[in-house]
């Protein structure tokens, strides 16, 4: 399963970012930097009865797809991405940091904090404490935690330490044994991602959503993840009480983010478009 690849790459490549400099320079980032925005109070706050909250990804490649834009190849531009996002009406927005599956960076997300600034979750493969700190020096206001990929202590203990560092947490599930382990052991959890993308064959079904969000108390956020494709699908989310959703295929390669943003989210057409 690509997951567990992915995983076992990331604890290899952790393993050169042991040394106590390297987590000392980043506590001294932290502190230098400035009080984290609510990514969860923003997606509350930016939500309607009708429209998801917009959670818009930065994201380069995909191990299933290679690079999503051929131009990419030669000049990849994430604050530009990020900048139309937030012109459209992104709520917030979702930089992938993998650098060997994904071709992403850390530089990508501190780039885009600084410069767009709207609230940032930090889309990595979390599996030891120190990207936790990595998340917070560079930027982030929130980080994902894949139940797939964790143990319940781990998940426990890392959504304490996110908690420490003043960082959200999306909690990420793929079916209901994994919803229940959110639910047991991480009861003051606040955003639950369900991700309609199927692990094991990467193919999407909304279905999954539909499903899990029944599942879902009242007082948590429920953020749909992959396979929103059009506003069809969006007002299928509408229908399940979804309250964000986040979006990176379908944007980066859509040739008018705007228009698709403006689709997605039901906004009329600009004049250009009618």
């Amino acid at each position: 399963m690509i997951l567990d690849r992915i995983l076992e790459h990331k604890k290899a490549e952790l393993r050169h970012k042991s040394s106590r400099g390297y987590l000392a320079d980043l506590k001294t980032r932290i502190r230098d930097a400035g009080p984290t925005l609510g990514f969860a109070v923003t997606l509350d706050a930016r939500r309607t009865a009708d429209r998801p909250a917009l959670i818009a990804e930065v994201k380069k490649a995909s191990p299933s797809l290679g690079l999503l834009r051929p131009e990419f190849e030669q000049r990849f531009e994430p604050v530009k991405i990020a900048e139309a996002y937030r012109e459209h009406g992104a709520s917030a927005v979702s930089v992938l940091t993998d650098k060997d599956f994904f071709q992403g960076d850390l530089a990508y997300l501190a780039d885009v904090k600084r410069t767009v600034g709207l609230p940032a979750l930090n889309k990595e493969f979390m599996v030891a404490d120190i990207q936790f700190y990595e998340a917070r020096a560079y930027g982030a206001d929130a980080v994902l935690l894949i139940v797939a990929g964790l143990e319940k202590r781990q998940l426990i203990d890392f959504s304490a330490l996110a908690k420490e560092l003043s960082l959200d947490v999306l909690v990420e599930t793929h079916h209901e044994r994994e919803l229940d382990t959110v639910l047991e052991w991480l009861p003051d959890v606040r955003l639950i991602g369900i991700n309609n993308r199927d692990l094991k064959t990467f193919s999407t079904d909304l279905g999954v959503t539909l499903r899990l969000a029944k599942r879902i108390p009242a007082d948590k956020m429920i953020v749909s993840e992959s396979g929103i494709h059009t506003r069809k699908d969006v007002e299928r989310l509408v229908e399940a009480g979804v309250h964000a959703m986040l979006i990176g295929e379908s944007l980066i390669r859509a040739q008018d983010t705007g228009a698709k943003i403006r689709e997605l989210l039901g906004d009329p057409p600009t004049k250009e478009q009618s």
